[in-house]
This record gives structure tokens, C-alpha cells and sequence, in this order.
């Protein structure tokens, strides 16, 4: 590329991302994904590295946009900032509190506090110091906007009282209504178009690169999760007193922002009071947070690989609009599933504009007899996923086609679809060659948790895979530097709009085959993960992998050796047989293999076994040790040959009891004839 034709390029990009960064920011209606977005600045960077003659003091790469950027150096949380699991009805909190006592008893305690519409932070602070501010990101990489946070005048930057010498505190930074209307009132008055939300306004003013401006937006923040290895009481409550003792804003009991409660009733009450309130407040809430108070019980219930067990969000009712179904289309995923897509005329709702939406599946368009033309109710969904919730009949046309007749053959490559009994969704079988089930299944492969391919992305794959350079993950690892130069292919959006011409440069095609080389090195149970068993998540991998050591154990193990695995269960264990069973999975299993992936657990010297002391034995761990932590005591029962179950069952051997140990477990082992044994009965057992 010459200067000439690299000028013009540039001049290209900055005006597409400062189009974009308009509408993400002044609008709050992007028009492309994040990941999209990035990829046009990396590459206006790549160009403005190799012509320094052509960048700009405007350059859209002095000011950028996105969740994760390289704008802000990206930190890694030193514990995931996890969302929560959300639920819309009385029927949903009763099962979850339900389920709480059958785990833990029947004294339970909870705290109800407000689910602030904002931008979720983690602060750190070391000797009362303000350390360092990071935004939840994707929840395990976040960005450091310290400077932006400390213009924010209501997060101290030094404590006062007795507090810890290093910890961690989060909340969300939000826009008062005031501040917002003001903020409009001025945009109006210079014949601007007004900022859609609050919570839109207050992300893009923290993403602001000038500290100054951020200060302007008079941005304000409650506190209300405090992490630390030595916590403040014995409650979470107690744990925000101590907090706000040391200088932090956080929830006012008095004011009900944050109440206690052992009884169902008073949740619901705390629900429908805040559904009334919530606007009289001068923020925005878009729901009500419910945890177990007691601390200790945390650990007990522990997680999934999303959310904790131990708390839960209730969402108000989201905001409803109607508009016009112009159009049914369908999606397919990389599992096959098919979507049914609802093309909608256009329709502000909560902030963004909405073209698109989900119908579910078949059985929900039979059920609300949803037709083309008809007149239907959008919302969404956690006030992120748009869905048709329902249809105005009033204004159907009489000249209506008929019932919508559902698709019985695959949109991408007309093989015919299947729905086994109790499946929800209709499915494409041909996993081998249609077109997004392909794509898919390598982007899930390359994606961060499992192989972390870097300089590889959904576009670049598509293309790849549209140029018949590779047509699944294995092939990957044949890719060379020749075929990939100056490759050029049209990508688009998923629904194929917005079509344009890429074209692989150095830079890019040695960032891809360095991230392919390096993704050699990954774990065995990402590897796993990785390659895209039906039900085989994350924690799943994690415990299979764990069990079976290597791939080898794995692939020979019987129905039963893999029910008997830690979270396997029959549907599990049958779909990880089913893959196995296929020529096509060994045959890309034998090339990773041959490449050099990992296929085994890497045990390190500090992991090395201690004994087989335990061996054959099989423990439950419960409640709170005073010489271990869970963890490490979990740890030591492995490395000394025994087994740990999440769960109590006559093939139980011992449970492992500490301080505040759940009564149903209790109730359980005493039920089964399980032995209960205290944490100094087990350092006599392995000593």
C-alpha cells in the first residue's frame, strides 16, 4: 500500500469510527458491535504505525469508544465480577428462597438492597489510599479508569476509622436525574439532540479521555460490596456499617435503601415497595437485590460459573412498546439450534432504537398466533435482549396471510430440520459443512475462555471459512503466512447487512499465527471447553478434566465412569459419549493432538500428591475452618487421594463439618449414616 492509497483508507476509517462513536455516545444507537468497532481502530492504528505522516490530533485512536479498548490499560480482577442470575416474578424469588433453606436451615437472613442502573466498579484501596478503579469489563478483565473515578466526588480518596489494611469495594457510578436533565436542557439549548438514559450518559462520560469532562458530568456512586480477606462482622450488613464509618456513601438503612429480613413476606414487601418508589428516587433502579446476609454461608452455596448461589436480582417490568412486524427471519446458532427473528419497523425502546427481536422458538409463535404485518408488544428482556411478548389483535389487518407457517429446512444449507421430544428449539444436523454452525464452532473455539486466540474474530473466520481455507478448528493449526497476506473477503453483520472488504495485512496475519502458536500452551481444561461438546461448559470441563487427567481416560470412559464424575449427569455424560462416537471428532482430535495442544493436566510441583492416604474415600466439605480455607482444604484432600463431592450420597464417605455447617447437610448425613468428621478428626487422618 502506498501513502496515497493509505491516506485515503484513513481518511475512510476516521470518519466510519467517529460516526460510530457518535452514535454510540450522543445517541445510544450503535450500529455495529463492539467487537466490530475495535477492529476498524486497530486497524486505522496498524496504518497510523506504518505512516506517522497521517495521523492526526483528532484521530478517532486519541478518543475511543467500546467496553474494552485500548484506550484504558485492561487489568484482570483479582476475584470475577460476577453478574447476578435475574428473575421477574413473585413464583421464581419463592423457588430461589426455597431452595436457600433447604440448603442452609431455616434461620436465614437477607438483605434487600436496591439494583442501581449504572456502571458497575471495583475499587481497591491499600493503607486508606484510593489504589485503583476498574470497570467490570467482560467480568474477569475490566479497564482502569482511576483518574475518571476520582473525580467523582462521593468515592473518598482516604479513609478514616479502623478499616483493613488492603481490600476491595464495589458499587455502580451513576447520573442523578437532575444532573441528566440539566445536561439535556443544555444540549436542547444548543440544538442538539437530547442523551437517551442516564445509565448510557454516565458510561460514556466515564469513557471520556480528559478527566476534566468527567468531572463536569458531576457523576455520583453508592458503594454496597465489600471484598476483603479479613471481613468487617460476620454479616454483609454489618460490613457496609463498617464501610460507611470509613468514609464511603453507601445504601441508607433509613431510607430503606438497605434492610434485613428472615422472612418471604418481607422480601416481597421490600419488592413491591421499591416497584412503586423507585420513582421518587433521584436515580434510576431497575430492580431489587436480595443475598444472604450471613457471610460464612457464601462459601457454603458457592457459585456457578455466571453467578453465586447465594444472591439473586429481581427486574422490574421492563418498558413496553408496540410496533410493526414486517418480516419473520431465521438464525442459526453454531449448536444448529434455529431462531426465529422478528424484522421489526423501527422503535425507540429504553434508550436504543429496536429493529430486531427475538420470537423464541415455533411454539411460542403458535401460542401468540404472531403473524407478518401484525401490529406486536416488544420489550426486553433484562433490558438487553429485545423479544415480541405479544400481539395487538385490534389492529390486525382482515387481509392477513394466515397462521405463520414455521420453516421445516435449514435457511443456510436446506437440510431439514429435526426437534427431539421436550426440546424447546428446531435444529439443523448438518454439523459438518452449514455455513454458521462451521463459523460458530471455531469462534467458540479461538473465544477467550477457551483457546484465546488473539488477532482471530468472527469476521476474520467467516472469511476464512467462506475462502475454503479451513472448514473447522483443527484446520486452524494448518494455516501459513502465504495464504493469509493480503487475503481479501467480504464480511458483514449477522443479518448480512452492511457488507464491506477486508484485506489481512502483516501485522494482522502475524498477530493470528502467533495467537494460534501460542494458544498451544493452553490448559487441558480450556482444550476441553474448547471444543464445543453439547452441555460441556466451563465448570464442566474444569471437572471432567480434573477426574479424567487426560483425554486418553476420557475418551475411553464408560457411561458410568463419567456419571460418577463431579457436576456429569446422564444428559452430560450422553452427549460427551455421542461426540466421541464420531469419526469426524477423532479425526480433528488426532490433528490437535499431533499439533501439540495440551491434552493432559499439568501438574504442578505444588499440586504434587502428598499421600494416598485418602484414596477411595470420597468427602462433602461444610461451613467454616479455622486452619484451612474451602479451597485449601479441598486442595489437601486431593493431594492426599481422596475425592471432593459438591453433594451428599451414600457413596459419601465423610463429611468434612465446620463452623456454621448448613442443617440439611447435616440432616442428610445422619439420614444416610454418612460420618461427620470435625477439621482437627481430619489433620489427625492425614497426619
Amino acid at each position: 500500500m502506498n501513502i496515497e492509497e493509505a491516506k485515503e483508507k484513513v481518511v475512510q476509517l476516521s470518519l466510519e469510527l467517529n460516526e460510530h462513536n457518535y452514535k454510540y455516545y450522543v445517541l445510544n444507537k450503535p450500529s455495529i458491535t463492539d467487537y466490530e468497532f475495535d477492529e476498524k481502530l486497530k486497524e486505522l492504528e496498524d496504518l497510523e504505525k506504518r505512516f506517522p505522516e497521517l495521523v492526526d490530533t483528532n484521530s478517532p485512536t486519541k478518543r475511543v469508544g467500546g467496553d474494552i479498548t485500548d484506550k484504558f490499560e485492561k487489568v484482570a480482577h483479582q476475584r470475577p465480577m460476577l453478574s447476578l442470575s435475574n428473575t421477574y416474578s413473585e413464583g421464581e424469588i419463592r423457588e430461589w428462597e426455597e431452595r436457600i433453606h433447604k440448603q442452609i436451615g431455616e434461620n436465614v437472613e437477607y438483605v434487600l438492597e436496591l439494583k442501581y442502573d449504572g456502571v458497575a466498579i471495583s475499587i481497591s484501596y491499600q493503607n486508606g489510599k484510593f489504589g485503583r478503579a476498574v470497570t467490570r469489563g467482560d467480568g474477569e478483565v475490566g479497564e482502569d479508569i482511576s483518574a475518571n473515578v476520582k473525580t467523582i466526588r462521593s468515592i473518598p480518596l482516604s479513609l478514616h476509622g479502623d478499616y483493613p489494611q488492603e481490600f476491595e469495594i464495589r458499587g455502580e457510578i451513576f447520573l442523578p436525574r437532575e444532573v441528566f436533565n440539566q445536561l439535556n436542557e443544555e444540549r436542547i439549548s444548543n440544538d442538539e439532540e437530547p442523551y437517551a438514559n442516564p445509565r448510557n450518559t454516565a458510561a460514556g462520560s466515564l469513557k471520556q479521555q480528559d478527566s476534566a469532562e468527567v468531572a463536569k458530568r458531576k457523576l455520583d456512586c453508592y458503594l454496597y460490596f465489600l471484598l476483603s480477606d479479613h471481613h468487617q462482622g460476620s454479616t454483609h450488613f454489618h460490613s457496609i456499617e463498617h464501610a460507611a464509618s470509613w468514609g464511603f456513601k453507601v445504601p441508607n438503612s433509613k431510607a430503606r435503601m438497605i434492610e434485613t429480613t428472615d422472612t418471604i413476606d418481607g422480601i416481597m414487601d421490600y419488592i413491591n415497595y421499591w416497584d412503586k418508589k423507585r420513582f421518587d428516587l433521584p436515580f434510576d433502579i431497575d430492580g431489587v437485590v436480595i443475598k444472604l446476609n450471613r457471610i460464612a454461608w457464601w462459601d457454603e452455596l458457592g457459585m456457578t460459573a455466571k453467578s453465586p448461589r447465594w444472591a439473586i436480582a429481581y427486574k422490574f417490568k421492563a418498558a413496553t412498546v408496540s410496533t410493526v412486524l414486517q418480516r419473520i427471519t431465521y438464525q442459526v446458532g453454531r449448536t444448529g439450534a434455529i431462531t426465529p427473528v422478528a424484522n421489526l419497523t423501527p422503535v425507540l425502546l429504553a434508550g436504543t432504537t429496536v429493529k430486531r427481536a427475538s420470537l423464541h422458538n415455533a411454539d411460542q409463535i403458535e401460542k401468540l398466533d404472531i403473524r407478518e404485518g401484525d401490529t406486536v408488544f416488544v420489550e426486553k428482556g433484562g433490558e438487553i435482549i429485545p423479544k415480541v411478548v405479544g400481539v395487538d389483535l385490534t389492529k390486525r389487518n382482515e387481509s392477513s396471510n394466515g397462521a405463520h407457517v414455521y420453516i421445516s429446512v435449514c435457511p443456510e444449507c436446506n437440510t431439514p430440520l429435526i426437534r427431539s421430544e421436550g426440546e424447546a428449539l428446531h435444529y439443523c444436523p448438518n454439523e459438518l459443512s452449514c455455513p454458521p454452525q462451521v463459523i460458530g464452532r471455531i469462534d467458540h473455539f479461538i473465544s477467550r475462555k477457551a483457546m484465546n486466540i488473539e488477532g482471530l474474530g468472527t469476521e476474520t473466520i467467516a472469511g476464512l471459512v467462506k475462502k475454503g481455507l479451513i472448514s473447522n478448528y483443527a484446520d486452524l493449526y494448518d494455516l501459513q503466512y502465504e495464504q493469509l497476506l493480503g487475503l481479501e473477503f467480504i464480511i458483514s453483520d449477522e443479518f448480512g447487512e452492511n457488507a464491506r472488504t477486508r484485506s489481512l495485512q502483516e501485522k494482522s496475519v502475524q498477530n493470528i499465527l502467533l495467537g494460534i502458536e501460542k494458544s498451544k500452551i493452553v490448559p487441558f481444561e480450556r482444550v476441553l471447553f474448547a471444543l464445543g461438546i453439547r452441555f460441556v461448559g466451563e465448570t464442566v470441563a474444569r471437572k471432567i478434566s480434573k477426574h479424567f487427567k487426560n483425554i486418553n481416560a476420557l475418551r475411553s470412559a464408560s457411561r458410568g465412569d463419567l456419571v460418577n464424575t463431579d457436576e456429569v449427569g446422564d444428559k452430560i455424560a450422553d452427549s460427551v459419549l455421542q461426540w466421541f462416537a464420531k469419526p469426524e471428532s477423532i479425526a480433528m482430535l488426532t490433528t490437535l493432538q499431533e499439533k501439540g495442544l495440551r491434552f493432559e493436566v499439568e501438574v504442578a510441583e505444588e499440586d504434587s500428591p502428598v499421600s494416598e492416604k485418602l484414596a477411595g474415600k470420597t468427602f462433602v466439605v461444610s461451613g467454616v475452618f479455622s486452619k484451612f480455607s474451602r479451597d485449601s482444604i479441598k486442595k489437601s484432600i486431593e493431594l492426599n487421594g481422596g475425592k471432593v463431592s459438591g453433594s451428599i450420597s451414600k457413596k459419601t464417605s465423610f463429611v468434612l463439618a465446620g463452623e456454621n455447617m448448613g442443617p440439611e447437610k447435616k440432616k442428610k448425613a445422619d439420614e444416610l449414616g454418612v460420618q461427620v468428621m470435625s477439621e482437627g478428626d481430619y489433620i489427625n487422618m492425614i497426619s
